[in-house]
């Protein structure tokens, strides 16, 4: 979960030009989603928050989440220097149960070895009513840090969160199943290239997939997307 993120600041605002060439429009929509998030569910809450980035790597979200809570912690496996709570080898979170306000989780879910756990974890540490915030993926490429396993449909997302007691109350896609096929078709052809060919490439296509996701409606990319990012309660 830290091996390969990118730096938060190219994770957040990654250019056209840039590093992160090939992934500009996924990035830039990831972070729209969760500072949407983050604005409905978090910045009017009236109470002093304590959130917990479970899976945290580098923590590349802290900079849009932080400002809105009292407390932002980071758990992550021993290795991570950075984590605050660690997780036990069993995948245990070395924390008592119903300590936190917020869980936040982008894009771990597919990498676990056992999502129900991991679920189950955030579930434990959670105070009754508490906020589950996760993003994963319904699309995407193979991408091991170092596993990669999972990838869900809409319905079977919401399935894994509700078995394991929440109940899911905003539920949205981020690129649809057009747009997702040419940035699949990009990262098909990208790895072949010379690394100095392959932001030429991500300028070419980037265009194209912005252009086929705008086309598309929202509750289209709800049902079928690269990626799905829930807010989900913690039920008694």
């Amino acid at each position: 979960m830290m091996t390969e993120r990118e730096a938060g600041i190219e994770r957040l605002y990654p250019s056209l030009f840039g590093r992160m060439a090939a992934r500009y429009y996924y990035l830039r929509k990831l972070r729209a989603q969760i500072e949407e998030v983050v604005q409905l569910f978090l910045a009017k809450s009236p109470q002093k928050l304590t959130l917990a980035d479970y899976g945290c790597g580098n923590k590349p979200y802290e900079p849009i989440v932080a400002p809105f809570v009292a407390q932002y912690l980071g758990i992550d496996l021993e290795l991570n220097p950075i984590a605050d709570i660690h997780i036990a080898p069993t995948g245990a979170i070395q924390l008592d149960a119903e300590k936190l306000d917020v869980v936040l989780s982008t894009q771990v879910l597919e990498h676990v070895v056992d999502p129900k756990q991991y679920l189950q974890e955030a579930h434990r540490v959670l105070k009754n009513d508490g906020l589950l915030i996760l993003s994963t993926h319904g699309y995407w490429m193979f991408h091991p840090d170092p596993t990669d396993f999972w990838r869900w449909t809409s319905t079977g997302l919401r399935k894994i969160v509700e078995d394991e007691g929440f109940e899911v109350v905003y539920f949205k896609g981020i690129i649809g199943r057009a747009a997702m096929g040419l940035q699949l078709f990009q990262d098909g052809l990208l790895f072949k290239l010379p690394k100095f060919l392959r932001p030429l490439l991500a300028i070419i296509m980037q265009p194209q997939i912005i252009f086929f996701d705008k086309i598309t409606a929202q509750d289209t990319i709800d049902k079928d997307a690269c990626t799905y990012v829930l807010v989900a309660k913690k039920k008694a």
